[in-house]
């Protein structure tokens, strides 16, 4: 029988498959949401400069595969100087097993899709779910797991503003629609889920020694300290968005005008990245 600790993360698990199988069959089967999916695209591509694209590329590339590597062994070596064999296992197998999954269900779920970008069509096939997407929301969340307490609220903050600049990047970039980023954040918010009740599984089964840590995950920390960080990042985020308006407010409202979808949709990545962070952060304060 699986302890309570661990029962919760799971169901967290199922309704993240379950919105990913939401998602997929929206993205693919509903007029509304298909055409919602390429007008988001076409907000993000016509914002397209020389400069920024230099930025987005750099950006979008920290997940590439070669830089990818080295990321993803931080999180494994801080829980491993920490002391906590079993979240260093965990957050290995999260990572790997969230990126393998998504390169799988590319070629399985492949399915044509063509967008006029720019006066001409681009062809998409295999690129739902986005695996720089997995990439960036699977290191987000695990370096929220290995942080010690009082510094997961920072990190998952952190983490998220990082998942979503790298979906805003590439989407700038054109390498994928909308939909393809929600796949990945979820995938990689499932394996995390599926992780953290294996650790608890673990724990109440095996006991730690004596000496070690007495617990591998959960400390506790106020809902206000947990809660502080993220809604500063909100804050800021609608401060960013504030001066830019002050800035160029006749270019800012016109484009939103024209592209209003976009609006929803940026905003809507934004939230889903920062929700999950939070959400996994609260869920290790109980």
């Amino acid at each position: 029988m699986l302890p309570q600790r661990a029962r919760l993360p799971l169901i967290g698990a199922g309704a993240a498959l379950a919105l990913l199988v939401a998602t997929w069959y929206a993205a693919f089967h509903v007029g509304v949401f298909e055409h919602a999916d390429q007008s988001i695209l076409r907000g993000f591509v016509d914002l397209q400069r020389p400069r920024l694209n230099r930025i987005t590329q750099f950006v979008a590339d920290l997940c590439n595969p070669r830089p990818y590597v080295y990321f993803a062994a931080i999180p494994v070596l801080v829980a491993l100087a920490r002391r906590r064999p079993r979240v260093a296992a965990a957050v290995a197998i999260i990572i790997l097993g969230a990126n393998v999954t998504t390169q799988l269900l590319k070629p399985l779920l492949a399915e044509a899709r063509v967008v006029s970008l720019s006066g001409f069509p681009v062809f998409y096939a295999n690129a739902w779910p986005s695996g720089h997407a997995t990439a960036a929301m699977s290191l987000a969340l695990c370096s929220v797991i290995v942080a010690p307490a009082r510094w997961r609220p920072y990190v998952a903050a952190l983490g998220a503003a990082f998942a979503v600049a790298v979906c805003f990047s590439f989407l700038e970039l054109a390498w994928h629609f909308p939909s393809d980023v929600f796949g990945g954040f979820l995938i990689a918010t499932a394996w995390t889920l599926v992780g953290v009740a294996a650790i608890e599984a673990a724990e109440a089964r095996w006991p730690r020694r004596a000496g070690a840590p007495s617990r591998e995950l959960v400390q506790p920390v106020s809902l206000g300290e947990a809660l502080g960080p993220p809604a500063a990042a909100l804050l800021g985020a609608l401060v960013l968005a504030g001066l830019l308006v002050l800035a160029r407010p006749h270019a800012v409202v016109d484009y939103a005008r024209s592209h209003e979808a976009f609006i929803v949709g940026a905003t809507s990545i934004a939230a889903l990245g920062l929700a999950l962070a939070t959400a996994v952060m609260l869920a290790l304060r109980r």
